[in-house]
């Protein structure tokens, strides 16, 4: 499966080497030592007092934190003199700084040789030194989908439409040209905002305003890697080359444009004619541009971050990351702590790693972690085969581009398997089609190994006329469309097995391909979509992620007009559309930010955990009919089966709850502290996530006995193979609905297990009072390897309208060791 579900070849080579989390160095072939290569590191340090400043040094302005950082590369006392003179050719200098870090991050980003970074290590002032990695970067109807519409009691109405937030998109850049981005009704810039609009290559300061309100971009740990900027495809400015970003960003707050569609494909049954806007369209955004076609950085990142937080953003949206690590190895957990603790809400996709479990990224508690969901609109594409018979498929192509030999939407065409004999040929790899054998066919391609659009363009390249993408038995019915470069479709895996078995048992097997527009009532939605990354956290057990799910499945929003909407570059796709169609969980994060920045807005004084809370506490389990909500990876009987909590988390988000849910649980951020130790973090180790000194765990956790953290939901890992385990869990809610509210409690135990909740009635007299409860979870007996439940409270009495319901999901896994 090409996990990023985006459509170009560079994204399935960026997966191959974040596989691999291998250190970002510069060209170590060039330099006949390996340990003088120079090598990309992250340097954290402990506050200047600990390193033989005072106190009042510990908080420095820009100009003198650079000084104080560039010390520590010219300084004997930091590299011994020895090393500096060995290391004669590559002298440290500021040319070998790439950031010195601000908000939320002490210390900066340096290129080294093995041996200077061993030395660092041993210098007092420092805490650690890390090697950069490259991690991944993981609409018109969607906002519909949610429930937001333009009703008086609505979330849009209820918030502004997020009016006055600003969220800040971690990602590719941004194509400001973009309708998304037009300003038009858009109230001034908040005066609060101290960010800025970067010039640069193809992108003036002018490029930005009332919508788009800050721009910048990132590449000092991309070059160092030895990726120079690519001057044919990337620009050296906040512009965005490949549309990811452009695409997240407008999901998140696009402004609304009428008619939108790709290239005239993507309306049909909605009711406002393809209105395309984002989930909060009254928010800003600001870009940070911190990807690059070779990878993002995690110097780059945290340099975005940095930036963002002291700029001013309330909302960070990162459709990024990498795979499950320690905590205190992870740029993105480091830096969103802080941005935590200085009130910003961080909102990060789960990953495309599904559907094995074990594989969510974003882990930290203090994140909000998004998983990917399916909505119910199609854009239905048929083979219909020579025999009558008719198989269902998915796709996007608009019919403004053929194939050299002049294949037409919906012409009877011979079709042709593995035209060539090999695997390369099967999967319709570049240079591997026999064009003898394909010339003027429809080409059925295996998915995988190569780009969905990529194969559509090899099989034009070779002459084929139409492509009938077959998902293997990996992607099973997952359909993420493509704005193809030929008529194609894609069908599931049971379709492609017929369709396969078709073409064996027919001597001249035809078909054609019937594109079906688009349609509104899918009959099972939402559902989790395949890709979408599963829990349980590697690194973090106590705490359940994925968070929520959202939609994530063929989203349309903006585009950059450096590429065709099909993702392929130059000629091979010269179309160009303001919108196209993307699928991954780099979709469902910035719904969910948008969702974030609607939440804030209604509330302006909330922390990020009440934020998350409402959002999680409000959010579905179960489909538009009524029913659980299905997971699109994992069957039985033919069928999807329910979604669990490891796969869904609390469910599937929904914004007009969210800006009213009744109840919250709220987290200080001292609390996260305490919460790492409970996991046997050392003292040196929470140093490195939190940046907290002085840290005891042993007192910490003698002080705090029972500790656990105030998560809007419930993770317990049993480690006893047999019954009688028991885990007691306390929570605290605080009342942010009406006055002389009463809640009651309600619980569905998980199989096997029994939950017992005291009190089973909670009263507030007053807005903003907060009660406690505790809950008892015991093992009844040895279960199978995960078992899920769930917690309610339910408003019995008090305020007037809607009775809120605050639901937790209870997920509980045994562990054998």
């Amino acid at each position: 499966m090409g996990f990023l579900a985006f459509h170009t070849s560079f994204f399935f080579f960026l997966l191959l080497l974040s596989r691999s989390f291998d250190p970002v160095h510069g060209d170590a072939a060039a330099v006949p030592d390996q340990e003088e290569a120079l090598w990309s590191y992250i340097i954290q340090l402990h506050p200047r007092e600990a390193a033989g400043g005072s106190e009042a040094e510990a908080s420095l302005a820009a100009s003198s934190k650079h000084d104080w950082h560039l010390s520590f590369l010219e300084k004997p006392s930091s590299v011994p003199r020895v090393e500096q003179q060995k290391n004669a050719q590559q002298p440290l200098s500021s040319s070998r700084l790439l950031y010195s870090y601000h908000t939320v991050f002490d210390g900066f980003a340096a290129q080294l040789t093995v041996t200077e970074a061993a030395s660092l290590r041993a210098h007092p002032g420092v805490a650690s030194v890390r090697e950069d990695r490259r991690v991944e970067l993981h609409t018109t109807y969607s906002p519909k989908f949610l429930g937001l519409n333009l009703c008086p009691t609505g979330a849009w109405a209820r918030t502004g439409y997020g009016r006055g937030t600003i969220i800040g998109v971690l990602d590719t850049g941004v194509w400001p040209e973009s309708p998304s981005f037009d300003d038009r009704g858009m109230p001034p810039v908040p005066d609060r905002w101290r960010g800025a609009c970067e010039a640069g290559e193809h992108f003036e300061a002018s490029n930005c305003n009332r919508k788009l309100v800050g721009a910048r971009f990132y590449s000092k740990g991309h070059r160092a890697a030895n990726h120079p900027t690519d001057t044919a495809r990337e620009y050296a400015s906040p512009r965005d080359a490949h549309g990811h970003g452009t695409h997240t960003a407008s999901t998140a707050a696009g402004s609304a444009v009428a008619g939108a569609t790709v290239l005239g494909a993507g309306t049909g049954e909605e009711e406002d004619g393809g209105t395309a806007r984002g989930v909060a369209p009254g928010a800003h955004v600001a870009a940070y541009k911190v990807c690059w076609f070779s990878g993002c950085f995690s110097s780059d990142i945290l340099a975005g971050m940095d930036d963002a937080v002291r700029d001013g953003v309330d909302v960070l949206s990162l459709s990024l990351g990498g795979f499950p690590i320690p905590l205190f190895e992870d740029s993105i957990a480091i830096g969103s702590f802080r941005a935590t603790a200085r009130g910003v809400s961080v909102v990060c996709a789960a990953g495309n790693n599904g559907p094995e479990p074990g594989t969510v990224a974003n882990e930290a508690p203090w994140v909000l972690t998004v998983g990917a969901s399916t909505m119910d609109r199609r854009f239905p594409a048929y083979v219909r085969l020579g025999d009558g018979r008719v198989l269902y498929g998915e796709s996007m192509y608009p019919g403004k581009l053929h194939s050299k030999n002049g294949g037409n939407k919906e012409q009877e065409l011979e079709l042709v398997y593995a035209a060539g004999g090999s695997r390369e040929a099967m999967y319709c790899m570049k240079g591997a089609l026999s064009s003898a054998e394909v010339s003027g066919k429809m080409v059925v391609c295996d998915r995988g190994i190569t780009g969905r659009a990529d194969k559509g363009e090899a099989v034009r390249e070779a002459g084929g006329a139409a492509m009938v993408l077959a998902n293997t038995e990996i992607n099973q019915q997952e359909d993420s469309v493509d704005v193809h470069v030929l008529p194609a479709t894609l069908v599931g895996y049971k379709e492609a097995m017929e369709l396969k078995s078709y073409i064996s048992s027919t001597p001249r097997a035809t078909a054609r391909l019937v594109f079906g527009g688009t349609r509104i009532g899918r009959a099972r939605a939402p559902a989790v979509a395949l890709f979408s990354s599963r829990g349980p956290s590697t690194t973090n057990p106590s705490v359940l992620k994925p968070d929520v799910v959202a939609p994530g499945v063929n989203i349309i929003a903006a585009w950059t007009g450096s590429v065709g909407p099909s993702g392929l570059d130059g000629d091979r796709d010269p179309r160009r559309s303001n919108f196209t169609v993307l699928s991954g969980t780099s979709m469902a994060c910035p719904h969910v930010s948008g969702v974030a920045a609607l939440v804030r807005s209604a509330h302006p004084s909330w922390s990020p955990a009440m934020v998350r809370s409402a959002i999680m506490t409000t959010a579905d389990a179960t489909d538009r009919r009524g029913k659980p909500i299905a997971d699109d990876g994992a069957f039985g009987d033919g069928m999807p089966l329910p979604a669990d909590a490891f796969a869904m988390g609390a469910g599937h988000v929904s914004p007009a709850r969210a800006v009213d849910p009744g109840l919250v649980y709220d987290v200080e951020p001292g609390d996260y502290v305490t919460h790492l130790c409970t996991l046997g973090y050392t003292e040196k180790e929470v140093f490195k996530v939190t940046h907290a000194g002085g840290v005891n765990c042993s007192d910490l956790l003698r002080e705090n006995e029972g500790f656990t953290l105030n998560y809007p939901s419930i993770s317990v890992a049993f480690k006893d193979a047999g019954g009688g385990s028991r885990k007691e869990l306390r929570r605290t809610v605080t009342n942010v609905g009406a006055p002389n509210s009463t809640y009651a409690v309600e619980v569905a135990a998980p199989a096997g297990v029994k939950v017992r909740v005291t009190p089973t009635t909670l009263v507030f007299a007053e807005f903003g009072e907060k009660k406690s409860f505790r809950v008892l979870v015991e093992a009844l007996r040895m279960g199978k390897d995960s078992a899920d439940g769930y917690l309610v409270w339910k408003q019995v009495s008090g305020g007037q309208g809607r009775r809120r319901t605050v639901r937790s999901p209870i997920a509980v896994t045994w562990v054998l060791e």
